[in-house]
């Protein structure tokens, strides 16, 4: 009876050595330790085993360190079967999601103190961003800038208005949003 091919890797072994299985462990289990951070609602959303999300709220409410460390662990053995790509994935999704947002957000914020302090950016921006109410942008525009400049004259205490302020920034944001969905 012949045995079945397996791989050999580069130093001539036919399965992982002790020290990558280690390693892969160790991933998992912090895996499981990202896991236990989330919020409920999150968790949720993963496609995990009842047992292992049973253990992972049982991790989340236990206080003390060494039962807390061995629920850990446990979790950490419940990973080793499931599949951790989508978890990954999941995860750097959240993760990366949040940072896309905020950037996004921080680009709008650029642009609308742009149009307020510079009379020549409205041109660029209409050419960019083409199909708005060019007449509705001006308007705001207009009355971001005098808002400006009468919250620069109040006095020291004084709540400064920002109405049409965040209504420029809401106009932008819905423009840059119908341009960009393809």
């Amino acid at each position: 009876m012949q045995r079945p091919r397996t791989e050999i890797d580069e130093n001539g072994y036919d399965r992982p050595s002790k020290s990558q299985v280690k390693r892969e462990m160790h991933a998992l289990l912090d895996l499981g330790k990202k896991l236990i951070e989330l919020s409920p609602e999150r968790l949720k959303q993963l496609k995990l085993s009842d047992e292992l999300r049973e253990a992972i709220r049982l991790a989340q409410k236990t206080t003390a360190r060494e039962g807390k460390r061995r629920q850990i662990h446990y979790v950490g053995k419940l990973m080793r079967h499931v599949e951790p790509e989508p978890i990954i994935a999941q995860l750097d999704e959240w993760e990366n999601g949040s940072r896309e947002h905020t950037r996004s957000m921080h680009k709008i914020e650029a642009l609308r103190d742009l149009l307020i302090r510079d009379d020549q950016a409205l041109t660029p921006f209409t050419e960019e961003y083409p199909g708005g109410d060019i007449q509705q942008l001006r308007s705001l525009i207009r009355a971001a800038r005098k808002e400006a400049q009468n919250n620069s004259a109040l006095q020291v205490g004084q709540e400064p208005q920002r109405k049409h302020y965040r209504a420029l920034f809401q106009h932008i944001k819905s423009q840059l949003d119908l341009t960009e969905i393809p």
